[in-house]
């Protein structure tokens, strides 16, 4: 009979969490390591200004992912809570609308992104010296979009379907390619950041590829989700629920983005106007920003593992299932960042050794960096876990308020406000105050969150009490 259930809605939430979570929490590493990689052979053999070009191209980055995690990650979250209802077709159907929704929408941002490549750029913080490296990387990346984008909506929904190594397993063979081809392109056949971009995109198809593949196969469980023809139809009552749920998803890369045009902006104005110089600064807290995604990608992943046992129980209405997967996945991405916290506090300039020290600012700066902007960045794992949450039990609004509360509520606002008092350095300490401020504000609305299942539990256990009474 257990086999014909989905072990979501019956197996520990313990070996659920970890069997999810370390997949998803390699996935994400890796997808760093596409930008890492990148960011280490670039700075060791082109320097820091080709560094810097992949700061300014790291907004496009953020824009595409902005899309993907929308579709895919709200698509995840609607088909988990429907496969907990045993609706297993229109989990099905939401495969596919997802599917199709996301080619055409990776077509149209790369079409849009090569057309008005030069206009924007500036915009994003390429200086004259930056702008040449920027275009030759920015240029090729955005050709590979589509493939990018289904690569990670079709990873969401290897997780939902009860895959999450097939999740992982797709983008680890992507990066073993990256990894590969880099310092081919970069060293041996000196394309420079151009060879980068090119081993990234190739990279991503491969990924896709893979995904596809396994999503094509026949399978005659009808607990597996499989592309079809007949259901690549977008029904636009189905697509504007699941972008409903992914909307704060969209939301926090979107904002991310927008912090990212701010900061690399900000780091140019007040670089410039000190000894660091802009192109340095620009380039320093592009290489910071990149371990912290490293850090980040521990919550994220846990957040992530945790999203289709959240939905599935939530749809069951299993209400204790669904509180201890959420206390547990909160307690394990605030340690497990915490723990890498303290090793990039106690080795800045061992690590910061690694992407190149051909500039003494540079290096410098990006220490200082590590050390004070990263201070609080533990905070991340509860605040992420918490949104992913709402996210996953329906509750968009919620999700989407605490999806811009950190980046454009605070921290975009305080870069702007603190530079003009501490110059430089007034960036750096706007990110500790904004880490700990939204964590106050998410224990607001997940504590009553956590009191509502507390009633509902309640309630079911003196239901099932009654039930045995009149037995």
């Amino acid at each position: 009979m257990e086999r014909e259930r989905n072990p979501l809605g019956y197996k520990p939430i313990k070996s659920l969490l970890i069997s999810f979570s370390i997949p998803a929490i390699i996935g994400c590493l890796i997808n760093s390591v596409y930008n890492i990689v990148d960011q280490i052979f670039i700075g060791q053999g082109v320097g820091y200004l080709g560094n810097a070009a992949t700061t300014v191209a790291f907004p496009i980055m953020t824009i595409l992912l902005a899309f993907a995690t929308l579709i895919g990650a709200g698509a995840s979250a609607y088909a988990a809570i429907r496969l907990g209802e045993r609706r297993e077709e229109e989990a099905v159907r939401t495969l596919n609308n997802a599917f199709s929704v996301t080619a055409v929408v990776g077509i149209v941002i790369m079409v849009v992104g090569l057309i008005f490549l030069e206009d924007y750029l500036p915009f994003f913080g390429a200086t004259e010296k930056i702008m040449p490296y920027a275009k030759d990387y920015t240029g090729i990346v955005l050709l590979g979009t589509p493939f990018n984008l289904l690569s990670i909506v079709l990873s969401n929904m290897a997780r939902t379907d009860g895959h999450p190594r097939l999740s992982m397993y797709g983008v680890l063979i992507g990066a073993i390619l990256n990894t590969i081809l880099d310092p081919i392109y970069i060293f041996v056949f000196g394309w420079g950041v151009k060879g980068a971009a090119i081993a990234t995109i190739t990279s991503q198809f491969i990924s896709f590829l893979v995904l596809t593949i396994y999503f094509v196969r026949k399978n005659k469980n009808p607990l597996h989700m499989r592309l079809k023809k007949k259901y690549m139809m977008p029904n636009p009552r189905r697509v504007k629920r699941f972008l409903t749920l992914g909307i704060s998803s969209g939301i926090t890369q979107s904002v991310a983005c927008i912090m990212q045009v701010v900061m690399n902006n900000s780091l140019v104005f007040y670089g410039d106007r000190s000894e660091i110089g802009g192109d340095a600064a620009l380039s320093a807290m592009g290489v910071v920003m990149k371990i912290a995604m490293i850090m980040a990608a521990f919550g994220i992943g846990i957040g992530i593992g945790a999203q289709p046992i959240l939905g599935f129980n939530r749809g069951a209405r299993q209400f204790k299932r669904l509180r201890k997967t959420y206390k547990m996945a909160a307690a394990s991405a605030t340690l497990s960042i915490f723990v890498f916290w303290i090793v990039c506090q106690l080795f800045p300039e061992q690590i910061i050794s690694i992407f190149g020290n051909d500039n003494a600012a540079f290096s410098d700066f990006a220490v200082k960096c590590l050390r004070i902007y990263l201070f609080t960045i533990f905070f991340a794992g509860f605040q992420i876990v918490s949104t992913n949450y709402f996210q996953a039990t329906g509750q968009p609004l919620k999700a989407s308020i605490l999806s811009m509360l950190r980046q454009l509520l605070l921290l975009i606002p305080l870069i702007l406000i603190l530079p003009r008092f501490f110059g430089l350095n007034g960036i750096l300490f706007a990110a500790p105050v904004a880490d700990t401020l939204s964590a106050v504000i998410v224990a607001f609305f997940i504590v009553p969150e956590m009191k509502k299942l507390n009633r509902l539990i309640t309630q079911e256990e003196a239901a099932g009490e009654d039930a045995q009474d009149v037995g």
